[in-house]
């Protein structure tokens, strides 16, 4: 049986000779012959998809954990002036595999954003992911279809841990090459990393070409799940239209969050660097790996608890199998989210009043006397925050689409963090044109300790409170597309 071919290569004598374990019951591909399980590619090609992945997402936190050290450092730029350009990047990074799901080609940014052109180029290049998650759409739903209660958590669980292994090393240890050693080498690895990578996807192909094509049920395609070839609208494009407008409040509702989830890598890296980072004698932590410390730890820690404690004892009261809705999981995050950022703002009044205290307000260079830990609640409760919301929100948008327009759905989870980053980037950027006139600082002075980031917090904590009121309204009245919750 191994020397029958698959994918277009297969004929009608062929098939007749396959096992009926080597059919898919009640499936055929995308020209009609019925399904055949693959022998050999699937698994094969896999180690070199995800080692691609991996690389991918260590070579780009690798080099966005610290950028912006590196744009008001080495570069020489305002805060304010990094903490917007860094912020418009990864709006950017965001939406431009957005664009790629309408097949549109992006425009440039504008000169105000322009610092890197290779920074745009990494950008574009995440536009590239997406057409994987288009590849994997049919696979995914039917393996999600396929699951018991226990996979569906073991896979979010996997893809999750997916998510703090990318990140591991380089908040540890190209941050602390980036700043103790040389800038040059600390991104020059990540790039190499990234080259590599090409070569394994590369090497790949030739697994790739042996699998077998994707299965379509005869039953999916009867009750239009799949997308059909028509001249004009029908009902069901209508009723898809509508479906996609629902989302739309809870989209707008979930802005204040992502316009937080943008501050860890901008404005809490500048206050760490402003206080004391020692583990040790002499040893000090760079300023951008309390982001590996507090939050990639907490992310898998919260990962573990949620998915042994958490879901079984909602479990115990909701009886559903998920334990909490993808809609409570996301208010849990949003709550969570809005917490993180009060915290943030009595932390950095208390950094400020320090400074006042030891005489450092015009040192903007000296250390001031506050630990690591200080920091440590606002960047857990940040973490926390991201494994309930961002995962909750990723699966209502991608679950709550009809099947054909599941890129549109993950469209719309990925343009909430670019637009958060994109308002952040917005508001710093006003804000502090506001507040510098008249021979002020502003509240994003270079001199932090003269600044008022905690100002900045608090509006941040306004707008997120009143994004969270708006999503509990709506949350109330919304009705799944499926009966089943997963």
């Amino acid at each position: 049986m191994s020397s029958i071919a698959t994918g277009d290569e297969i004929s009608e004598a062929e098939i007749r000779l396959l096992n009926d374990e080597d059919v898919v019951p009640g499936s055929v591909d995308f020209k009609g012959r019925p399904a055949v399980r693959p022998k050999t590619g699937c698994w094969k090609s896999s180690p070199f998809i995800i080692g691609g992945g991996v690389a991918e997402r260590l070579s780009y936190y690798g080099i966005s954990s610290n950028l912006v050290s590196y744009l008001s450092g080495a570069l020489g730029q305002p805060t304010a002036t990094a903490a917007a350009e860094l912020n418009a990047w990864f709006g950017a990074s965001s939406l431009l595999p957005i664009l790629d799901s309408w097949l549109t080609h992006s425009p440039p940014l504008p000169d105000d954003y322009s610092f890197l052109p290779s920074l745009h180029i990494v950008a574009i290049a995440q536009g590239g992911l997406t057409l994987v998650y288009k590849l994997l759409e049919p696979i995914n739903l039917r393996t999600k279809m396929n699951m018991n209660v226990k996979q569906r958590a073991h896979s979010s669980i996997g893809g999750l841990c997916f998510y703090a292994g990318g990140i591991l090393v380089p908040l540890l240890i190209l941050t602390y090459i980036q700043e103790n050693v040389s800038w040059v080498l600390g991104f020059g690895i990540p790039a190499i990393v990234m080259l590599l990578a090409l070569l394994l996807f590369l090497s790949g192909t030739k697994n790739w070409k042996a699998a077998a094509p994707v299965a379509i049920s005869i039953e999916e395609e009867a009750q239009g799940i799949l997308p059909q070839k028509s001249a004009q609208f029908s009902v069901a494009d209508v009723e898809d239209a509508k479906s996609l407008l629902r989302l739309a409040p809870i989209w707008f509702a979930c802005l204040g969050y992502s316009i937080i989830y943008a501050q860890p890598s901008t404005l809490f890296t500048k206050q760490a660097a402003t206080i004391d980072r020692h583990i040790t004698g002499g040893f000090q932590l760079p300023a951008a790996s309390l982001q590996q410390c507090f939050i990639s730890v907490t992310v898998t820690v919260s990962l573990v608890l949620y998915d042994r404690v958490l879901v079984p004892a909602a479990r115990a009261f909701t009886n559903k199998p998920s334990g909490i809705s993808k809609l409570q999981r996301i208010g849990t995050g949003l709550f969570l989210s809005s917490t993180s950022i009060v915290i943030a703002a009595f932390v950095e009044r208390k950094r400020l009043a320090l400074a006042r205290e030891y005489g450092l307000v015009d040192m903007p260079n000296a250390t001031i006397p506050m630990g690591v830990w200080w920091l440590a609640p606002q960047y857990v409760l940040s973490a926390a925050s991201d494994v309930f919301a961002m995962v909750g929100l990723q699966e209502f948008f991608y679950d709550e689409v009809p099947s054909e327009l599941k890129s549109i759905g993950l469209a719309m989870y990925l343009s909430i963090l670019g637009v958060g980053s994109l308002l952040s980037s917005f508001l710093v950027s006003s804000i502090q044109k506001l507040t510098s006139g008249k021979g002020q600082d502003g509240w994003f002075a270079n001199n932090l300790n003269r600044a008022h980031l905690d100002y900045f917090y608090l509006v941040l904590a306004g707008i997120s409170a009143a994004g969270f009121a708006g999503f509990v309204c709506f949350n109330r009245s919304y009705v799944y597309r499926r009966s089943i919750n997963i």
